[in-house]
């Protein structure tokens, strides 16, 4: 039995004159219309997606948000850095306070790239945390009511040497959230340790540039940061008056070249001013 042929006609509606005709089978229809529909919905598909008509579509991500996301993943990245470097430089203070050696910085780099020796490196800074949040805690539970001025009193008749000479631009002011000082001088000029201790960290910061901190007796720490170089490394020891950075002006918060100089009593920020005359 021959296939039933149809008859397909377009013509005008007011007139009723054919414009055009044509016969096919009825599978030949179906095949002819599905045929039309699937160009119509791969025509649809690669005009969204190969066309800037896309980002017209509800919850396409825009260029603008695709940006905020990477500079998002940037930023996440620099504070996991930060984090970890603070961690790293809390277990040092700890290992060198109890006599012990102190970690490499090496170490923390090796360390990323092998399992084994990261859960090592992890467990060491969390059983040392540990010890140091539990040791600062049974100081301090007796000492509530310790002023500043008692704090301070404790240092004084040291003898500090002075770090560098120059200018100060930007005096000590802790109300304003300025704990330190910033002392002009010419890049390369040489940055003494103000006493004798050992270096505790020794780093490059974007922010801060090259940044070194050294641990001295009676709890006092003192911090050099915006080096052109450092002259120590993590570990060293160090007389008061011994070379241990050049002046410079790296790191992005940096406007000129001077030295940013910070000193620190038992976890409190002093003003370096009442001790050394630069």
């Amino acid at each position: 039995m021959a296939p039933r042929r149809l008859r397909v006609t377009v013509g005008d509606d007011a007139t009723h004159e054919e414009l055009f005709h044509f016969k096919t089978t009825k599978a030949n229809f179906w095949l002819l219309v599905s045929a039309a529909a699937l160009a119509l919905i791969i025509g649809t598909y690669l005009l969204t997606a190969l066309t800037p008509l896309r980002r017209t579509i509800p919850g396409y991500p825009s260029n603008e948000t695709r940006r905020l996301a990477m500079e998002n993943l940037i930023k996440i990245d620099s504070l996991e850095n930060v984090i970890g470097m603070w961690s790293y430089q809390m277990t040092n203070i700890q290992r060198i306070v109890s006599g012990q050696s102190p970690i490499p910085i090496d170490s923390l780099a090796v360390a990323q790239e092998n399992t084994a020796t990261d859960e090592n490196i992890r467990g060491l800074y969390a059983d040392n945390d540990s010890l140091l949040r539990e040791e600062v805690r049974r100081q301090e539970q007796f000492n509530i009511s310790l002023s500043d001025n008692s704090i301070i009193s404790q240092i004084e008749g040291l003898h500090f040497f002075t770090p560098v000479k120059g200018i100060i631009t930007e005096p000590y002011d802790r109300a304003a959230g300025h704990p330190f000082v910033d002392i002009a001088a010419e890049t390369g000029t040489m940055v003494y340790s103000v006493l004798g201790g050992t270096v505790i960290s020794a780093l490059w910061n974007d922010e801060l540039g090259y940044v070194i901190e050294i641990q001295h007796d009676n709890d006092i720490i003192s911090i050099y940061k915006h080096n052109e170089k450092l002259l120590k490394k993590v570990g060293d020891k160090v007389n008061a008056g011994t070379p241990v950075a050049l002046v410079g002006n790296t790191g992005t918060l940096s406007t000129g070249s001077h030295l940013h100089f910070e000193l620190w009593h038992k976890g409190t920020p002093i003003d370096p001013t009442l001790y050394i005359k630069f």
